[in-house]
């Protein structure tokens, strides 16, 4: 099986160094820039499984190679890594796309356990499947697969999802039925795999309701509940994998 490819955009030469020892002992093949130009240039010859990006690249801001490179190839997953704490930051990374947004000082093995995470979401790593036993969540003819970090729809179409968007349906469909404060929401999906802070909640609602519903604006499945918080409106039922 090929190395998964990844691309590190970072001009710190420590971090980045540090970076791709740690990501070459987990078996990731690692192509290094410190300028986010060059890798427009390589992204017309190939593209990696995932790319991170750090945000303040000393020729074009990582925003912006964000954006051309999820123009020319949009499921991508992308990681953002950057010294920079403001939340409209965080916001306009995770609103691009972006699957995850780490802030600096970080702890590598944590950036490595949240790369494999988008990778087993995206498919390029396997889950281990010999430790599962549940096959997901199914409700209105969608499947949610825990083990694959997976969304099918009702014709059997994957459908792409970032880890903060599928952190919060998860979290939503585990509780169906109940109302879930933004505080609930959270505590549930606040892990090593995602940043997700309180502003980040409505985003990742519309962004979700765009990809599930089929009336974005007349919401069925993800309901506001005024001054509470958001419910999953639908019956979900508990998938058992049969083991042999």
């Amino acid at each position: 099986m090929p190395q998964p490819r990844i691309w590190l955009v970072e001009d710190e030469a420590s971090i980045a160094e540090t970076l791709i020892y740690m990501l070459q002992q987990d078996g990731f093949a690692v192509t290094s820039f410190d300028r986010g130009l060059p890798v427009l240039d390589a992204a017309t010859r190939q593209l990696p499984d995932l790319a991170i990006l750090d945000v303040g690249l000393p020729d074009i801001s990582g925003f912006e190679l964000c954006r051309r490179l999820l123009a020319r190839a949009p499921g991508l997953p992308v990681l953002f890594l950057t010294a920079r704490s403001d939340e409209i930051d965080k916001l306009l990374g995770l609103e691009m796309g972006a699957d995850d947004y780490i802030g600096k000082p970080f702890t590598p093995r944590v950036l490595v356990a949240r790369v494999k995470a988008v990778m087993r979401r995206t498919g390029v790593l396997a889950a281990d499947v010999q430790t599962v036993k549940m096959a997901g969540y199914a409700f209105n003819g969608w499947h949610l697969d825990p083990a694959r970090c997976q969304l099918s729809d009702p014709r059997q179409q994957t459908v792409d999802l970032t880890q903060g968007e599928y952190s919060l349906l998860l979290a939503l469909v585990q509780n169906a039925r109940r109302v879930l404060s933004r505080e609930q929401l959270l505590e549930l999906t606040h892990s090593e795999s995602i940043e997700v802070f309180d502003r980040t909640i409505d985003v990742l609602i519309m962004r979700l309701r765009r990809k599930i519903e089929i009336n974005p604006h007349q919401p069925a499945l993800i309901k506001t509940i005024r001054g509470l918080g958001y419910v999953f409106a639908e019956d979900v039922a508990l998938l058992i994998a049969c083991c042999n």
